[in-house]
């Protein structure tokens, strides 16, 4: 029989910290040299610089895939486990992470039933409201994502903690990126970017709620489904 917990605990597992910094692009003109017959031609790119800011909305899909790509690999093996009051649990295949904020812990699947699919609990200032459809039964958390590549949903019901009853995983840093599976994600001080490479699409997730990037395009969730917001591709 599966414990019922508190949810809302998990997500205060770490205190927030971090803050905003700016970043310059810079550019260069190559000097021309009429005079000098040992100057050599100006070396050109065949690639598309990789831009240094996070991506903004309605960036296209490949610029935020070159983007999360560009951050500094983490070794996957220290994030299988998940810790809770001391507690830790070995998670197979399973990955779990949490932003250096702690206010977002995300865990992938363990188990070949569910494709490795992403979910995350996340602090939000403000998540979707809970739909009229839901009864008193149950726990409407408006910060969990569910995120298994071809939807994105946002809130919803639940009873207990699921998978995150295991705890949090280790703290993915400013400017790293983790691959697994079909994902990979990047920490950044406005937000956590994932990508999804088999439906080619995209989320940032931050305190502000969520920006999908991609195939990805706000959709009704329907009465029967108790999520607050949807996405689909």
């Amino acid at each position: 029989m599966r414990i019922v917990l508190p949810i809302t605990a998990l997500l205060l597992v770490a205190g927030c910290s971090g803050a905003d910094g700016g970043q310059a692009d810079r550019s260069a003109t190559p000097s021309q040299s009429s005079s000098s017959s040992s100057s050599a031609p100006p070396k050109t790119s065949t690639t598309s610089p990789v831009a240094v800011s996070a991506p903004p909305q309605g960036t296209p899909i490949g610029a935020v895939i070159g983007w999360v790509e560009a951050g500094k690999p983490a070794d996957l093996a220290g994030f299988h486990t998940a810790n809770r009051d001391g507690a830790t649990t070995q998670l197979n295949h399973g990955v779990a992470f949490t932003t250096p904020s702690g206010r977002t812990t995300c865990m992938s699947g363990m188990t070949a039933f569910d494709d490795g699919e992403l979910a995350c609990l996340t602090q939000m200032s403000e998540g979707p409201a809970k739909p009229a459809a839901v009864g008193p039964d149950g726990q409407w958390i408006p910060g969990w994502i569910d995120y298994p590549g071809d939807t994105l949903t946002v809130g919803g019901l639940h009873g207990d903690p699921g998978q995150f009853g295991y705890g949090t995983g280790a703290e993915l840093s400013y400017g790293q990126r983790l691959r697994f599976g079909d994902y990979q994600c990047r920490t950044d001080q406005i937000g956590l970017f994932c990508v999804n490479y088999a439906h080619q699409s995209g989320v940032r997730i931050s305190d502000a709620g969520v920006q999908p990037f991609g195939c990805l395009r706000a959709v009704d969730p329907g009465a029967d489904e108790l999520v607050g917001l949807k996405f689909g591709c």
